[in-house]
């Protein structure tokens, strides 16, 4: 009901889906090569410069991890080390790392379990946090009672009307209960002291106020289209702006070119306000909340939905295969929800220093 005190334990059948149906169930992650993911460039090498780009395909580490061996095999400091993205333990997964030029002998001779480097180039300037357009998903879901079409069709559905852009259970930890913690940090009543963890565990919270909100506009019909008070984004060029005419601009929004963003709470971002006002502060109270409890955190916005491209289904002997692409900081569990209508991954172990498919 509305207005009662909801849980912060992460649970997908608290999120309402854009599709209906049965799903097509299923398993996931039996072993790493089941869930690839293999990171897409923001922008192009040069093939040139001081800085080393070495791609890497790791299995078994998180990014954190790998980071880590790499800094004390190549005897370089951990923040020397760029990358553009997080990526999880239990996948294969392949990204690029930037690096001190003068280890390029050092990293030839490099012997890491689980560890692979497919390509060394040159560029000008360090891999950032962000550096990335996106990431290339084949992910194979087995033990599958239902169809390869029906799949098919959820994929032709989420590629016209746009993907629920949820943060997953990666987000919230193993058991989906980091958000409880966090809510005792914002209380003041946590006992954590370190910083960085304290920030995790807020931001689990912040996440599951976004989720509450975008589950609610898709309660509520207004997915895929505006309400007077939202700060909407345009897809292509990133730019932001209020929402004063939702009937105008809801034509943009129906031919995907313009979208809902949610609010991360924090002191540098402002409240929605009228209709979408409205609702975000009904997804607030939903935990008992108000704006003003995230003002150690910086904030920001949002996308409520993605668009993913090249998607496919394949079928195999117990199950299916998908592949499709989606941006950055969106959660590959966000589409298999919709496809096989489970409580994706949220039993799988999470990694604390990690936001898996997040790259947050």
């Amino acid at each position: 009901m509305v207005g009662d005190i909801v849980s912060l334990v992460f649970d997908w059948s608290a999120l309402h889906p854009l599709t209906t149906g049965s799903g097509t169930g299923g398993v996931l992650r039996r072993q790493p090569e089941d869930f690839v993911v293999q990171e897409v460039p923001l922008y192009a090498l040069a093939g040139e410069g001081e800085h080393l780009f070495a791609e890497v395909r790791k299995t078994g580490h998180t990014t954190a991890h790998v980071i880590r061996l790499l800094a004390a095999e190549l005897g370089v400091r951990e923040r020397d080390i760029g990358v553009a993205g997080l990526k999880d333990r239990h996948a294969v997964t392949t990204q690029w790392l930037s690096l001190p030029g003068k280890v390029e002998r050092r990293l030839e001779a490099l012997a890491l379990e689980g560890v692979e480097v497919v390509q060394v180039t040159r560029h000008t300037n360090k891999l950032g946090m962000g550096h990335l357009s996106g990431n290339r998903f084949e992910i194979r879901v087995r033990e599958a009672g239902g169809s390869t079409d029906q799949a098919r069709e959820v994929m032709a559905t989420l590629a016209a009307q746009g993907v629920p852009n949820y943060f997953g259970p990666q987000r919230f930890g193993l058991g989906g209960v980091n958000a409880e913690e966090g809510l005792r940090v914002l209380r003041g009543e946590s006992r954590v002291k370190d910083p960085r963890v304290r920030r995790f565990l807020t931001s689990s919270v912040q996440s599951m106020v976004f989720n509450r909100f975008l589950s609610l506009r898709l309660e509520r019909g207004v997915f895929s289209s505006l309400l007077r008070g939202d700060m909407a984004k345009k897809h292509d060029t990133g730019g932001v702006f209020q929402v004063e005419d939702p009937l105008t601009e809801g034509e943009r929004a129906a031919r995907g070119e313009v979208s809902a963003t949610g609010t991360l709470f924090g002191k540098k971002v402002r409240p929605l306000n009228f209709e979408a006002g409205a609702l975000e502060a009904e997804a607030l109270a939903a935990f008992g909340l108000e704006a003003g409890a995230f003002a150690s955190r910086r904030g920001d916005r949002r996308l409520t939905r993605v668009f993913l491209d090249e998607g496919s289904v394949t079928a195999e002997d117990d199950g299916f295969r998908v592949a499709f692409n989606l941006p950055r900081g969106s959660f590959a569990t966000s589409v298999l929800r919709e496809i096989m209508k489970t409580n994706v991954d949220t039993l799988a172990p999470a990694d604390q220093d990690d936001d898996a498919e997040g790259d947050e």
